[in-house]
């Protein structure tokens, strides 16, 4: 018989409590190309300031900006060498269980007290991920609760950025996610475009206002972040990467991975 503490020592995968500097030392691309995680996140910068691009909209941020991300949700944001901060990644499928938000919250914290409990919050977490010890799971899970409640009190207290429900709005967040959820086919902005009923310029127009880049961008920044993780992160062969992204051949997959990244897939994984 399973019983619930047994289900919460068996998280399909581990939190995780990140520098944004640490984050970033593989490449800008792992902080600024557009991607999603199979994980809600919770980014947490404390110094500098940029510009974050989720859901298909451009917005700045500053220092103590606490930014929820739910997972699936394209996002990307600037990250230069004054910007300072964490991001703590959260298992897959824990929403339900600890009631985390279903949209992206962004916070502007401006009282040194919430500085101080967030820190509070996640320097607890990662001393439990630091521990080891006997059920640190169930340890972290009350951790990540305690954070949950505090991303609802703050949502509740301060003046939360809601997002725009104008059409292009609207739009530009309906294709992010068709690119999230399509990515690996060859579908191209046009096909795209045809799904969500507008003209491919129409939408490309849309995508410029709401976070300044192309559609086509968007796409392509998707595929190649997706490319290069796996060029970094696996041992696939070339061909299978460019297979299982769409790509009608290897050949074709590394001409268009060196126009976008300046070195082939094959220099681009000694290189990592």
């Amino acid at each position: 018989m399973t019983t619930n503490m047994d289900q919460h020592n068996a998280l399909s995968s581990p939190f995780r409590v990140i520098p944004l500097a640490r984050l970033a030392s593989g490449g800008r691309w792992r902080t600024e190309a557009m991607r999603s995680y199979g994980a809600p996140v919770l980014l947490w910068f404390t110094r500098g300031q940029g510009r974050i691009t989720m859901n298909g909209k451009t917005a700045g941020y500053t220092a103590h900006n606490a930014i929820f991300v739910p997972a699936g949700t394209m996002h990307g944001f600037e990250m230069n060498s004054t910007v300072q901060g964490m991001i703590v990644v959260f298992p897959v499928g824990v929403e339900r269980q600890l009631e985390l938000p279903e949209d992206v919250v962004h916070m502007r914290l401006p009282d040194s007290e919430q500085h101080i409990e967030l820190n509070r919050l996640i320097d607890n977490l990662q001393t439990e991920l630091d521990g080891g010890n006997l059920a640190s799971d169930r340890a972290m899970l009350c951790h990540a609760g305690l954070l949950s409640v505090w991303i609802e009190r703050q949502m509740r207290s301060l003046q939360i950025d809601e997002p725009d429900a104008d059409a292009s709005s609207r739009l530009a967040a309906a294709y992010t996610a068709l690119v999230e959820q399509d990515f690996h086919s060859a579908k191209t902005v046009r096909d795209y475009a045809k799904d969500l009923g507008v003209t491919p310029t129409h939408l490309s127009r849309v995508c410029n206002k709401a976070c300044g880049r192309p559609a086509s961008s968007i796409l392509a920044d998707r595929v190649h972040y997706e490319a290069r993780r796996l060029l970094t992160e696996t041992h696939m062969p070339i061909k299978d990467i460019a297979s299982s992204l769409g790509f009608a051949s290897a050949a074709y997959f590394t001409r268009a991975f060196q126009q976008h990244t300046g070195r082939t897939p094959s220099q681009f994984r000694r290189g990592a």
